[in-house]
């Protein structure tokens, strides 16, 4: 269970000991080079600090380590979220905590408050343990005598808006859309430019077993690309069905019901092309959803390793 008071979230060399226990293993028993793999030439490194005006004489700082086979530093850091940062990563772990305990998520406002950094600060570090949430499916959903629910979802507005009803409200086609797949209780949920049957199938055929039992509601985007499967059941909603045979999308509509309190509730502007990182938020919190909020978090930092998030600005043509 999480301890506010642990020094891991308020001590810079406890918070770097932490991260190198989730990553190499008690006292690093399991350490290797973060830029080339090898675990026989690595080794403690002194480093001093650079002289600043607030402290004028260069200090000793822990935590670097020096490759033999490729001769190349290294620190926890290396090869992840945290790479190239200058926020400390006491700091680091916390926001970590308070995402993954936070179900409806926090905002970036509320995260450079109790973090103690300033919001752009915080805006960066939140998008980052996002992008370390989200996870490369390669084994495919379901399989024989299991079942997978499909739903789709429109909300907010599409950056570039196409079309709205004659009333003036946005249409589906000006909305952001959001397929959900559920399975024994795991959800995986992607952003799709248009909830169409195309990219229904696209998604379904990438990440369904075609010897599952697909349940669906009435929509027909489903209709065809159900043919494919070892069964396709329905519920109709509009006629205030929700289960019918066995069958219903009730985890998926749980599932949205969450991720819309919180993307009103809590992040109330969400820009298109960051949508996909919200959603592996929400996933990654459902999916977790049977552990405690501290072994969450360690979930998190372990897949904090291999990835980084960068942005590069660019000019328009004019």
């Amino acid at each position: 269970m999480m301890n506010i008071t642990d020094p891991i979230y308020h001590n810079e060399d406890q918070a770097r000991q932490h991260l190198e226990t989730l990553r190499w293993g008690e006292d690093n028993q399991n350490i290797f080079c973060a830029h080339c793999g090898c675990t026989e030439k690595v080794k403690a490194t002194k480093m001093m600090s650079k002289p600043s005006k607030k402290n004028p004489e260069p200090k000793p700082v822990e935590g670097y380590y020096h490759c033999g086979d490729c001769r190349k530093r290294f620190t926890v850091r290396t090869n992840t979220i945290y790479e190239r940062s200058h926020i400390s990563l006491h700091k680091w772990v916390l926001a970590t905590q308070l995402l993954c305990a936070s179900k409806k998520g926090m905002s970036s406002h509320q995260l450079h408050r109790m973090v103690g950094v300033t919001y752009k600060t915080a805006w960066f570090m939140s998008h980052r343990i996002r992008e370390a949430m989200g996870i490369t499916y390669d084994e495919m959903m379901g399989g024989e005598g299991e079942n997978v629910q499909a739903d789709e979802t429109y909300f907010g507005q599409k950056d570039v808006i196409v079309k709205r009803t004659k009333y003036g409200r946005p249409s589906h086609s000006s909305k952001m859309s959001v397929v959900s797949l559920v399975n024994k209780g795991k959800a995986r949920t992607f952003h799709v430019d248009t909830a169409n049957i195309e990219t229904i199938k696209d998604l379904l055929n990438k990440n369904v077993s075609k010897a599952s039992e697909l349940h669906t509601d009435e929509s027909r985007l489903y209709t065809q690309v159900g043919q494919e499967f070892a069964e396709h059941k329905t519920v109709k909603h509009s006629a205030g069905e929700f289960v019918r045979d066995g069958a219903h999308v009730n985890n998926a509509e749980n599932y949205f019901s969450v991720f819309k309190r919180g993307m009103r509730g809590v992040y109330q502007k969400c820009s298109e092309r960051h949508l996909q990182r919200y959603l592996n938020e929400f996933d990654f919190r459902y999916n977790t959803r049977e552990l405690d909020d501290f072994s969450r978090s360690i979930q998190a930092h372990k897949q904090a390793e291999g990835k980084r998030l960068t942005y590069k600005r660019v000019k328009e043509k004019v």
